[in-house]
């Protein structure tokens, strides 16, 4: 069997069963603390705010959060993550081939198409999800560069942590109604997992969240199916993010 398709068979497989595994992680989820009442106020609660007050002015009451028990509970759920998880994870391994980099992103996509089910639902992306996946992630990329023999990647792992880290909590500074704390705590991990392959993949990766939640919403917002003034960003960022793996070299080497 060619390197390319045992790749993507192995990398399908394994995102496969981390997708139908999904739904008990997400009914497992706490629920977070109730947001302040009242007009404006402080987000602080356990997921959005991560315990970090931020000014917020008064805006129309949201609909109530659907419970993670019952969004983990919907028919079929798990068959659905399953099959995302394993083509998108497939199409990487594909990709990739046998890269030492696989393994991270195999569970960079479970974890992604993981989050983005819960943000869609309730513009949350749960720390207790995102939080227990960096030690993962580090000790992923330890595993890259040892099997590359390669210190530049726990470089670029390490560069592309702190420079997209840096981007979003600069963005959440400036336009706190525009990028969520959820998503500056996401972003570290984008960092990781894009510099673990290469800075081309980095730079288009990190660039493509943007371009993908500009158009995204965009049409998203022009058909009725998000507010184009709030709408979850983080399966724009898991997108982007799988985008600039994909394609990350053939567009630096275009552009070149």
């Amino acid at each position: 069997m060619p390197e390319a398709a045992l790749a993507a068979l192995l990398a399908a497989v394994v995102a496969a069963l981390g997708g139908l595994l999904a739904p008990r992680v997400i009914a497992r989820l706490p629920e977070p603390d109730p947001a302040p009442d009242g007009p404006g106020g402080v987000v602080t609660d356990g997921e959005a705010g991560h315990g970090v007050p931020v000014p917020v002015p008064a805006e129309a009451p949201r609909p109530p959060k659907v419970p993670y028990a019952d969004l983990a509970a919907r028919p079929g759920l798990g068959a659905r993550l399953a099959l995302i998880s394993a083509v998108l994870a497939g199409a990487l391994g594909w990709q990739l081939g046998l890269d030492p980099a696989l393994p991270l992103w195999v569970g960079f996509v479970v974890l992604g198409v993981t989050l983005s089910y819960v943000d869609w639902h309730t513009r949350l992306l749960p720390k207790r999800l995102v939080l227990p996946a960096y030690p993962v992630a580090v000790l992923l990329a330890l595993l890259a560069a040892g099997l590359a023999g390669d210190t530049a990647v726990l470089v670029r792992a390490a560069a592309g942590w702190a420079i997209v880290s840096t981007l979003y909590v600069l963005l959440w500074l400036i336009a706190p109604r525009g990028i969520g704390y959820g998503d500056v705590r996401l972003s570290g991990l984008l960092g990781i997992a894009l510099g673990v392959l290469g800075w081309a993949e980095l730079l288009v990766g990190t660039y493509a969240t943007f371009v993908v939640g500009a158009v995204g919403g965009l049409a998203l917002g022009a058909l009725g199916l998000v507010d184009r003034k709030a709408f979850p960003f983080g399966p724009f960022m898991a997108l982007g993010a799988w985008s600039g793996a994909m394609l990350g070299p053939a567009l630096a080497g275009w552009w070149a």
